[in-house]
This record gives structure tokens, sequence and C-alpha cells, in this order.
């Protein structure tokens, strides 16, 4: 019997990104063209100022714009809904600003087939090598005041590469559009029983991607969006 090739829909949410978007999508369209599987990549432009959409259309991957801007979560969110509305069996997130190596995608895809997973994590601290003492530090503070809030064990709670079942394409929302929305997606998923896995990923670290990336006082910000959420829910 000859196995079914796997539809993935790879989501690029993107904001401003006009000075690298058009080397990430040359470099993610030729190690997926590459791959066994049938990927199509879909950019969110989340309402950007600059040109990353009409460099996007020139590189022939699918465009969806947003009129004002969502954040990170609304834009993942849209991303969903179109792999949902045509029925990807597979979707994955990568960032925009190249810190995402497209063959942890291709790894991801293998390993949530393999593990059976609804929502399969990149993770960046299972070998932290190559990421600044800052930055695991607040990753890290993320990641455990996840789980006190919502019960959720993660190593890389923010990590901007997850793969999505189709059983989690199907089900998986959330309300925040900053990105507490990634905590958030987590608790989604242990109220909706689903499978949470992880995986260990690199991390490309720039000048570029760590002037763009989140910074420690934003994760003040992240967490005091992630209480307020967790008492909507519990008390709303």
């Amino acid at each position: 019997m000859i196995k079914k090739v796997q539809r993935v829909c790879v989501i690029i949410p993107a904001y401003n990104e006009s000075a690298v978007i058009r080397d990430v999508l040359k470099n993610a369209k030729k190690i997926f063209s590459a791959s066994p599987y049938d990927i199509a990549i879909v950019l969110v432009n989340d309402s950007s100022k600059d040109n990353t959409a009409n460099i996007a259309l020139k590189e022939k991957v699918t465009v969806i714009n947003h009129i004002i801007n969502t954040g990170a979560g609304g834009a993942t969110a849209t991303g969903l809904r179109y792999a949902k509305n045509n029925h990807f069996d597979i979707a994955a997130t990568m960032d925009a600003d190249g810190q995402h190596d497209p063959n942890d995608v291709i790894k991801g895809i293998r390993q949530i087939e393999k593990l059976g997973s609804d929502l399969l994590l990149g993770s960046r601290l299972i070998d932290s090598s190559g990421m600044s003492k800052i930055k695991v530090i607040g990753n890290k503070g993320l990641s455990v005041i996840t789980y006190v809030l919502f019960g959720v064990n993660s190593t890389d709670s923010q990590s901007g590469l997850r793969l999505f079942s189709r059983k989690a394409i199907d089900s998986l929302r959330w309300h925040a559009g900053g990105y507490e929305f990634a905590s958030e997606m987590l608790w989604k998923a242990r109220q909706l029983k689903l499978t949470v896995n992880e995986y260990p990923i690199k991390a490309i670290y720039t000048e570029y991607s760590k002037s763009k990336g989140q910074n420690n006082w934003n994760a003040i910000n992240i967490v005091k969006s992630m209480i307020k959420h967790r008492i909507s829910e519990t008390f709303g």
C-alpha cells in the first residue's frame, strides 16, 4: 500500500520583515521542495507598513493580509484557519525573521508522525547552545510561569516553531493576540486533552533577529496578560 503524502501548511506570521523575508522564503522553499511532503507556505502579513507582502507575493507564496495589526497570536490564528479550511493534514509555524531552520520543520513533521502528537513544540532549550544567557533565563522563567498558571510543563513555552495535527488544527483556539498566546495555546491544548510533545531545534540568532525578538521587559507584559487571561477564564 502506497503511503499518502502529507499535505503540510507552513504558516509564517510577519510584521515589517522586508529586510529579510525574501531570503527566509527562498531558503524555506529550497528545503521544503526537496522533502517528501507536499508543503505550502502561507505568509500572514499582519498589517506591515513596509514591503513585506509584495516581496512574499514575488516569491510566489500564499499571502493573507490583515487590515489591522492583530499581534503574533492573531496572525497565527488566521494561518490555522486557512489550514483548516483548506484541509491540510499538518500545520507548522515558523518565525519570519530567520530564527528558525526550515530543516527543523521537516524534522518536526517526521516527529509528529512518529509520536502521534497533536501539538509538537520545537524547543530551543533542550540544547540552548547559541542562546544568550538572558534569553535562556527569560524563556525558562516564562515556562515556569506557564506551569504555575496553567499546569502545563514545557521547556520552551514561547517557541515560535510549532506543529499541529489535523485534530489540533480543527480544535485549538485562544483569545490572546500578543505573544502570551503561546502559553494560552498550551493551556487550551491541555483542556482539550491534546497530546503535547517537544523536540530539540536550533535557534539562529543574528543581529536582526535579536533586534526583532522579545526581550525580558516584554516578558513582564506577557506575564501580566497571562494572569489576566487566567483570571478571566477562571472567574469570567
